[in-house]
């Protein structure tokens, strides 16, 4: 393809990007058949082959950020004439905006229809450490809408745009992440721990909010002062071979790796996460606010990813309101991860070939008595998992002193900001508020080292988990723990690998088939025989 100059310096053609891609879809896996044992019938996972951006800018024209301005220099700050050449690509039809190799200070980034900002190896973008480089805008935040600073990078009512290259967006947040515990202490001491997550004002690493056809591809994310890549309100997109690393240099408190909210058919593969919080997260919005706007994320693939540090490699919640259908992972491995799976009012979810090591839970649900929606349609089959607290865990009642806002009596007839406002909206009726667990199918689980294999309870008798299918599922596990309040919850050729034979907590469970294979391990492993009926 003949390049047309526009600027003095353009990239080398050795650089240049492919013109237009069509991203790989998921077909074999949307065309996979799964056992569950026996189950009403199988699911249809057509929806999988059509998720993922459809689109690249195209490489028609280069211009180079230096041209207009931009330093390689970390103490000067080069936000401008990046800007400028991102708009200057955009006025022109779009094509690729480069930078030469360097240290580049910036504050908030705004990318444009058909434009590509590409970070080649080299390139490090250093994310100014002042808020006041970030301008503020209404958005979504942890299932609210409010106003918030700007990303790093942003691309807001866009389509077809690109972040890509084998260069670095260092995000530099730990001046966030200390101002974050500086306030934790505060407000928890004033009974304020529901709001301190929105009060404290962080910077994310990406945004990218009500556009469509987005691709994030190659490069290193690291250090973001909040949520690591949030996608909000959008559809088509894809986020490939992303290394992401918020865990240099302190603790950073939601530094989640990945979040998809509220947002449609989305491709994830390839990523290496390493965070605080979430490794990768689906959301839908919270509470009454989350109700109000009523999107939901649906048509999610997550796969070739490797999750280190982490709340979870997949999570859903807790922000999910809007509820979830049609989320597919496989081919993942879980590394000193906090959780591989865990959701709330999630429908049509199904992970495989998963691998965990280190993990809370292989798959959790959590939800609180607030958020609404349904979880259902969930399916995980072929996971290794290693060091795990449970292969399963169910909680409708997740973090109360998080999940449930309460204005202290010193703060009552005074006035209080908006956001404070939405949070404390109460949900009505409150039965509006109930979330819902049912059609989860689990199979094909070798665990190892489990605390203890279940913990699953519903609410009460008038609100239980309904028709949960656990079918051929090995677990080397300290005992086999507790399953309550459920209705059509069944088990089978599930062996339990234990020293002791503790007896499973078993209550209010209807029209349910639960069976257990135990085999002592201690001392030779020769010891059969079965658990519960």
């Amino acid at each position: 393809m003949k390049t047309k100059s526009i600027f003095p310096l353009f990239l080398l053609a050795g650089t240049l990007l492919t013109a237009a891609c069509a991203t790989p879809t998921a077909k074999q896996a949307g065309n996979n058949s799964f056992e569950w044992g026996q189950v009403p019938q199988q699911p249809d996972l057509s929806w999988a082959d059509s998720v993922g951006s459809r689109q690249m800018p195209g490489n028609h024209v280069i211009l180079s950020a230096n041209s207009f301005g931009a330093v390689a220099d970390s103490t000067v700050l080069s936000t401008e004439a990046i800007q400028k050449a991102i708009d200057s690509c955009a006025v022109i039809g779009g094509g690729t905006v480069v930078l030469q190799p360097g240290y580049y200070q910036t504050g908030a980034l705004f990318i444009k229809s058909g434009v590509n900002l590409q970070l080649d190896k080299g390139v490090t973008l250093l994310a100014s450490p002042s808020i006041h480089h970030y301008p503020e805008f209404r958005s979504r935040i942890a299932g609210i809408e409010m106003t918030w600073p700007a990303a790093v990078i942003n691309i807001v009512n866009e389509k077809n745009a690109s972040v890509s290259g084998e260069g670095t967006l260092d995000c530099r947040g730990k001046v966030f992440w200390d101002k974050y515990w500086e306030m934790r202490k505060e407000y928890e001491a004033k009974g304020l721990r529901w709001i301190v997550d929105y009060d404290c004002k962080r910077v994310r690493g990406i945004l990218i909010e009500r556009s469509s056809d987005i691709t994030l591809k190659g490069f290193t994310l690291m250090r973001t002062g909040f949520w690591g890549c949030q996608i909000l309100y959008s559809d088509y997109c894809t986020i490939d071979g992303l290394t992401i690393n918020n865990n240099i240099g302190g603790h950073g408190p939601s530094t989640d790796g990945i979040d998809i909210d509220s947002s449609c058919n989305i491709l994830v593969e390839n990523c290496d996460v390493d965070c605080n919080d979430d490794n990768i997260c689906i959301k839908s919005g919270r509470d009454a606010d989350g109700l109000r706007v009523n999107l939901p994320t649906e048509n999610v693939v997550i796969r070739n990813c490797i999750a280190r540090k982490g709340a979870g490699l997949i999570t859903c919640g807790s922000e999910t309101s809007g509820s979830i259908r049609n989320v597919l992972g496989y081919n993942l491995e879980a590394i000193g991860t906090g959780i591989v799976l865990r959701g709330t009012d999630k429908e049509n979810v199904l992970g495989y070939n998963l691998e965990a090591i280190g993990t809370s839970a292989v798959l959790r649900l959590k939800s609180a008595m607030n958020r609404g929606g349904t979880i259902e349609n969930i399916y995980m089959t072929e996971v290794k998992a290693e060091n795990v607290r449970h292969v399963l865990a169910a909680d409708l009642n997740w973090n109360p002193s998080y999940s449930y806002s309460t204005l202290p009596k010193e703060y009552e007839g005074k006035e209080i900001p908006e956001h404070w406002r939405i949070m404390l909206t109460p949900v009505t009726p409150p039965e509006k508020g109930y979330p819902r667990f049912r059609n989860v199918y689990v199979s094909k689980v070798k665990a190892e080292n489990v605390d203890e294999f279940i913990s699953a309870s519903g609410w009460n008798d008038s609100l239980r988990l309904e028709n949960f299918y656990l079918y051929a599922i090995e677990a080397q596990t300290d005992k086999p723990g507790k399953i309550c309040y459920t209705k059509n919850f069944n088990l089978s050729e599930i062996t339990l690998k234990t020293e002791e034979k503790n007896v499973i907590e078993l209550k209010e469970n209807e029209q349910s088939n639960i069976n257990f294979n135990y085999v002592k391990t201690s001392p030779d492993h020769r010891t059969a025989g079965n658990l519960a009926h």
